[in-house]
């Protein structure tokens, strides 16, 4: 039963809108779980720019702001056609709506109702008399201004609201200017807080301005600065000064003022709003009518009045069962304190599509539960999102531990990235082209990869285009500017592909990509937070220690972030330290005081985790390059080409005790590495023409020649490689060059042709030399004719490759033809007979992930707080 004392709190709670410290406390709820659609602030949020303006002004603090308010108005006046003796500014519209009637000589304050209730308070703190002229209901709440005007009198302060708060009704300027100019003898103020939401200018503002007129307007909710309050009145010079006798001093503060100097002139964040508000009113109008019982008003700002028609529940009991109930709180406005509203009005912000639904659903639960079954949407899937503080951060071998964690605990578990660049790619069951991070994240998930994990894959083809790859297949090469323009496309069949994945899984891990604080791509990202606010996704902030100044990078990252951006932000993860975690300590202080997000883990440096790598970076970084193992081995090198791809195809012989890979760079590497190779591998590329140049230009080409005479060696080629082998490559549509011919390395009789129609398959089949099986997949567009015997024969009967007589030289387009284990040690014992040395006859490293998965699990479960990972999903 509720006391006495929680009643009256609950008759103040719901008088006045806003108070979230209030809310909570009658509800039981932490402030951030309200969604308060009490208060009618611009639900597109505060312009993206503001932290950068408040950043900059922070050094203003140190002194007192100017009284004048002289830099904010020499923007904020010409905004609106006039100068700075027609403006007033003010700690927000309730200043002036309490100042106004101290300014003026009057006998009475008029004002239509149900209207703003601090017009009324203001006028009973100076003892004025009020008339409360009725907005009818029948007529739609509008302002009837003939009858209106019969009542006035000399010495008259009349209040319009244009729109009027609650009704959200507004009036045409034509009809109050016909009334001002004939009530020459009383004051007409026109609150104008909501005007912005309706259109960016005003007739009733200008510089000549009737002597009588004064316009206000709040810019704390257009703007959605509540926090900083900033208003300002507009009237002729003489009733401007009056007004301005009357502020306190100092009353803007000087990042209020700083602020305000920006916002005035940003004409597109207007034009956006209104835009956007409109939709969103109009969906949340149409959601509130499909329920039986109540009736909505057609309002033109961002808040609506609704009134309960049904018997048995007022407004204020509705509102305290949406506040108090325990999967969602949320506040709305009760009415029944405006005069000429009862109980059974209340008025709902305007708030974000997914807000708006939760109020919907609230309602329909309350009120009409049969409705409730149309209105509510499919509940969103549980979803987690890393991204980084910059590229190469850990997120992908992350996500993969997350999504083994979960699989392990009993979760359907999926992994998502929206657009992923990379030259290192996969060929799905179903012949989709994918990145092969989210192949090993699946792998993680003990799913079979598909392309609905990554629907968008761009691969580098120089250094301003790619090939652009939607859905698993290739939709065209594209430059920077056209894939921006065609950004759009992208990531709705990336939200599509989403869905449908979220759709059959319990949990979904999601990775962006880069760093979210690139502030040069934000405004058309499709993979970073505007993914995570389509799946409603948790985002945990990845950063690097080992690269130094991750804290920094933190704090900088939110920094830069719009404020909806900041408010996924869940904290952060320390990735790849070296030591003791309790020395950052104060380093987590300083960034959770900082930011206002707390860390939720430390994951030590894991080396040699057993994962394949998700791009060329760690590649060219010499992750693959180390040291020589000790006792006898064979080595293997393999020729770093600037667009090598699908690089992991030499990973398994990084497990083999007696393998050294030796990556080689330049001519004179090689020269230096020759007499000890036992092969050379020239692996994948997605620019065979441009890294044909290099071979030559840098000297490789006329080295790895060289070696190819000698046949002291073996070389292979795969994919790429195997095309450079041959004598030469046709381009006749212009897929990596301009068109022509040009020649390859010649050391085997073979001539590619390079198509338009792309191979994507998965391969397997029989090595058969060896007679073993091998298997993997295709990714290209060249067809090539050798006059060799063929390395492969295929499942469909089919023969691919190509090897010399003597079997030291061959290729084919299979890649992962070594994860193969059988094969690979197979060819592992050769080499090493070629060397002088005896054969193990044996597997010795299974290229099996399982365990690695398990390892990597187990030390990314001991780092992170898992528990609190799965509060933030909605569990436990």
């Amino acid at each position: 039963m509720m006391t006495g004392g929680a009643r009256d709190n609950m008759q103040q709670m719901f008088g006045h809108g806003g108070d979230l410290a209030e809310f909570a406390a009658i509800s039981g709820s932490d402030p951030e779980r309200i969604i308060d659609f009490s208060v009618n602030i611009n639900p597109v949020g505060a312009p993206e720019y503001l932290r950068k303006v408040i950043s900059r002004s922070i050094e203003k603090l140190a002194g007192y702001p100017d009284p004048h308010s002289r830099e904010l108005l020499s923007g904020l006046a010409p905004a609106y056609g006039l100068d700075a003796r027609h403006c007033v500014v003010a700690n927000g519209s309730s200043e002036i709506i309490y100042a106004l009637p101290r300014a003026l000589t009057i006998q009475r304050v008029v004002i239509p109702v149900p209207s703003y209730m601090d017009y009324e308070r203001a006028a009973r703190l100076l003892g004025l008399n009020i008339l409360r002229f009725p907005l009818l209901e029948s007529d739609g709440f509008r302002v009837d201004f003939a009858g209106l005007g019969k009542l006035l009198k000399a010495g008259d302060l009349v209040y319009l609201g244009r729109p009027n708060n609650p009704t959200g009704i507004s009036f045409e300027a034509k009809d109050a200017l016909d009334l001002i100019e004939g009530h020459p003898e009383a004051y007409f103020v026109v609150d104008e807080s909501f005007f912005e939401f309706i259109a960016d200018s005003s007739e009733l503002i200008s510089p000549d301005m009737s002597s009588n007129l004064l316009v206000f307007r709040s810019l704390t909710k257009f703007y959605a600065i509540p926090g900083l309050r900033l208003g300002f009145a507009a009237a002729s010079p003489g009733l401007a000064d009056a007004l301005r006798r009357h502020l306190v001093p100092w009353s803007v503060n000087a990042l209020a003022q700083a602020v305000g100097r920006v916002i005035v002139s940003d004409k597109d964040y207007g034009e956006l709003t209104r835009s956007h508000v409109k939709e969103l009113r109009e969906s949340l109008r149409q959601g509130l009518e499909a329920f039986n019982g109540i009736k909505v008003f057609p309002g033109e700002a961002n808040y609506l009045l609704v009134k309960i028609m049904q018997e048995g529940i007022s407004a204020r009991q509705l509102a305290e069962r949406l506040l108090r109930h325990p999967s969602q709180s949320i506040a709305i406005r009760v009415c029944d304190n405006f005069a000429g509203l009862d109980d059974r009005f209340f008025r709902v912000a305007v708030r974000t599509e997914t807000e708006n639904e939760k109020l919907c659903m609230a309602l329909a639960r309350e009120l009409d539960p049969a409705a409730g079954r149309v209105v509510r949407r499919r509940k969103k899937t549980p979803a987690l999102m890393l991204q980084g503080t910059s590229s190469n951060a850990g997120k992908s071998v992350l996500t993969a531990a997350l999504g083994r964690i979960f699989l392990q605990d009993g979760f359907r578990v999926a992994p998502f990235k929206a657009q992923n660049m990379s030259l290192n790619s996969f060929v799905t069951r179903d012949g989709g082209e994918m990145g092969r991070a989210q192949v090993v994240q699946a792998q993680a998930c003990r799913l079979d990869p598909e392309i609905r994990m990554n629907p968008v894959l761009l691969k580098p083809s120089s250094d301003v285009g790619s090939q652009v790859i939607i859905n698993g297949s290739p939709v065209g090469n594209m430059s920077v500017s056209d894939y921006i323009r065609f950004k759009p496309e992208a990531g709705q069949a990336a939200f599509a592909a989403y869905d449908s994945l979220a759709a059959e899984n319990d949990i979904m891990v999601l990775e962006g990509a880069g760093s979210p604080a690139e502030v040069n791509l934000r405004h058309h990202d499709i993979v970073n937070m505007a993914m995570a606010r389509h799946a409603e996704a948790s985002v945990l902030l990845v950063g690097d220690i080992d690269r130094g100044g991750v804290f920094a990078s933190f704090i900088g990252t939110l920094d830069v972030m719009a404020e909806w951006e900041r408010a996924l932000v869940a904290g952060f993860v320390v990735n790849r330290f070296r030591g003791q975690a309790g020395l950052l300590n104060d380093a987590f202080r300083y960034v959770e005081e900082f930011t206002g997000r707390d860390f939720f883990g430390v994951v030590p440096y894991i080396r040699d985790h057993g994962l394949p790598e998700e791009d060329s970076v760690s590649f060219k970084a010499g992750l693959y390059e180390k040291p020589r193992p000790s006792g006898e081995c064979i080595v293997i090198g393999v020729i770093d080409l600037p667009h090598i791809s699908n690089f992991t195809d030499v990973e398994p012989f990084l497990a083999e005790p007696d393998v050294h890979l030796r990556i080689i760079r330049g001519a004179k590497e090689l020269d230096r590495a020759a007499k000890d190779l036992a092969a050379l591998i020239l692996p994948g590329s997605k620019n065979v023409m441009n890294d044909l140049a290099f071979l030559r230009q840098s000297g490789l080409a006329a080295g790895i020649r060289e070696l190819a005479g000698k046949r002291s060696l073996d070389i292979i080629g795969i994919c790429g490689g195997f095309q450079m082998l041959g004598r030469d490559i046709l381009d006749p549509c212009r897929i990596e060059s301009d068109g022509g011919c040009i020649d390859a390395l010649g050391i085997m009789e073979m001539t590619t042709t390079l198509v338009e129609e792309k191979t994507l398959i998965r391969q397997s089949g029989l090595h058969l030399p060896s007679m073993l099986n091998v298997q993997g997949y295709e990714i290209h567009h060249g067809r090539t004719a050798a006059a060799h015997k063929r390395v492969l024969r295929m499942d469909d009967g089919s023969e691919a490759g190509a090897v010399s007589d003597d079997g030291r030289i061959w290729g084919s387009y299979l890649h992962g033809i070594f994860d193969t284990d059988d094969f690979r040690r197979w060819w592992i014992d050769q080499l090493r007979c070629s060397m002088n040395m005896k054969p193990l006859g044996r597997i010795v490293a299974p290229f099996n992930l399982e365990p690695a998965f398990e390892r990597l699990a187990e030390i990314v479960r001991e780092s992170l707080d898992i528990n609190r990972i799965y509060r933030l999903l909605g569990f436990k």
